[in-house]
């Protein structure tokens, strides 16, 4: 316990001289705020920019507060995606290509410490990065519509956090195969879309995936209780987490050979 301790110390002390402590939430932030902030002012932007005849208006319906959210969710879901692949895919790239993963590997460490430290500290910043942004993105919406209960936010936020945690499975998996950070980012965005398009196209028979997630989230939003068909997508989106998590440990084991 005291080398995983000392190991996931080290992983977080890294992640702040790389700065991700700063840039990921404060862009998380922005991306969240945008949300109600457009939406707010959307018929202002499309009166400035629509070159309407004189004389006609735009009326849109105003949101409630719970489809300010779940818009926020979506956003969350496309570039957030992409900014928890991009901030995590150089966790195991970086040591293998300067070599330092050979020095942790002969050392009395094991592949579960090893992995699960850079796991848990990754998860450490990308949930508290998108709990920061959220809970901003609450605030104003709160502040320009309808409020929604904090129940209901933290809620629906524990739900999209098991997505963060499948991200996060899905991309260090793929940097225990892979050593580029390009190869890395192109493969796990590929496999998540690949995920969400399946979702979309085959909703019977993919109940169950995380391409899901989103989607209850936006649930317990609008419905204000969490379902059945919800802990069926964390179960297997838990599970799948794992098993890529002790995928990636088999893999790391051929390290002890350098």
């Amino acid at each position: 316990m005291n080398r995983f301790l000392t190991l996931l110390h080290k992983e977080i002390l890294e992640l702040i001289r790389n700065g991700k402590w700063i840039w990921l939430p404060v862009v998380l932030m922005i991306i969240g705020i945008s949300q109600p902030l457009t939406s707010y002012y959307m018929p202002q932007i499309l009166d400035m920019a629509g070159n309407l005849p004189e004389g006609a208006s735009i009326t849109i319906p105003t949101p409630t507060g719970e489809e300010v959210l779940s818009g926020a969710l979506s956003q969350y879901g496309t570039i957030g995606t992409l900014l928890f692949v991009l901030a995590t895919m150089n966790v195991i790239a970086q040591e293998r290509q300067n070599g330092s993963i050979t020095l942790v590997m002969v050392r009395p460490v094991n592949e579960w410490q090893y992995l699960g430290s850079k796991t848990v500290a990754q998860l450490a910043l990308l949930l508290f990065s998108l709990l920061l942004s959220y809970c901003l993105t609450w605030y104003y919406t709160n502040l320009l519509f309808t409020s929604v209960d904090w129940k209901l936010m933290m809620s629906s936020l524990v739900i999209y956090s098991f997505w963060v945690l499948f991200v996060v499975a899905v991309t260090i998996f793929v940097g225990t195969i892979l050593q580029h950070n390009g190869g890395i980012a192109g493969v796990s965005i590929l496999f998540l879309s690949l995920i969400s398009l399946l979702t979309s196209l085959l909703p019977k028979f993919m109940e169950w995936s995380p391409g899901n997630i989103r989607g209850e989230a936006m649930k317990v939003l609008v419905e204000q209780q969490w379902t059945e068909s919800a802990w069926t997508v964390i179960g297997s989106t838990t599970t799948l987490s794992f098993l890529l998590f002790v995928s990636g440990v088999m893999v790391l084991k051929r390290y002890r050979h350098y």
